[in-house]
């Protein structure tokens, strides 16, 4: 969930930022991913809606998403505050000022026995350029990374046939026509292609971490191991390029 709202406010707040969306849409769009949303604690919370507007008062061009894990701060330039929470999380935003950027951290938010939303924390965060892909870049590396899971899985678990989940999921990539719309009106079209891909992707490596590994040798695991870490970090990077192309010249 975590990594699916950071993702949906950073691909409908550029839509929203480059004027393909209206506020309410976009705030709409990112709630429906999660609930309910707020901006800060108590007791200077806000609401997702009235924090974005007062973010464009202030100066907002620009959303740009983080999907670090420990060892690799994908999408992160500092401070140390903001890595650490950030990667702790494994998401985060950055809100580009000017400048300056604001650090937005989510949090599964519960209160009561039925309310469950998401608490964005905000804290100080580096307006410097990350050190990530190209949309190019990510597109080729996913392509590459899901050519060799593949092969991996379907090698490793030849010997029982692969779980009927993730043989759907692995026929689901191969299918142009499925509706998949991570991002939002505006982004380019090679962005749309790589994000769904991409998410797509990531449900593969969700599926087959959770595989019984019984019946497995030491080799077949550490071989299927070691392709899902680079299908993940495959997934991770193109779903950080396909976010922030929204702002990519047109080729």
């Amino acid at each position: 969930m975590i990594k699916d709202v950071s993702t949906a406010l950073v691909a409908w707040g550029n839509a929203w930022l480059t004027g393909n969306v209206g506020l309410d849409e976009a705030v709409d769009a990112v709630e429906k991913t999660a609930g309910p949303q707020i901006l800060g604690g108590e007791p200077a919370e806000v609401t997702l809606r009235r924090g974005l507007g007062d973010l464009r008062i202030g100066g907002l061009t620009a959303f740009r998403l983080a999907l670090p894990e420990p060892g690799d701060p994908l999408g992160l330039t500092g401070p140390p505050d903001f890595n650490r929470a950030a990667i702790d999380a494994e998401a985060a935003v950055v809100a580009v000022l000017g400048d300056r950027a604001i650090g937005l951290v989510p949090a599964e938010d519960r209160r009561g026995s039925s309310y469950v939303g998401v608490r964005w924390t905000t804290l100080d965060a580096s307006a410097n350029l990350p050190d990530v892909p190209s949309l190019a870049e990510a597109d080729h590396r996913l392509t590459l990374a899901m050519r060799d899971a593949t092969e991996a899985l379907l090698t490793v678990d030849d010997f029982a046939g692969v779980p009927p989940e993730i043989s759907d999921a692995l026929v689901d990539l191969r299918d142009p026509g499925r509706g998949d719309h991570l991002l939002a009106p505006g982004y380019p079209q090679r962005a749309h292609r790589v994000a769904a891909l991409a998410g797509r992707l990531s449900l593969v490596v969700d599926l087959a971490r959770r595989m019984d590994e019984r019946g497995l040798s030491a080799d077949q695991m550490h071989r299927r191991g070691d392709a899902l870490r680079l299908l993940d970090r495959a997934v991770r990077r193109a779903l950080v390029a396909a976010c922030n192309s929204a702002f990519d010249p047109v080729p």
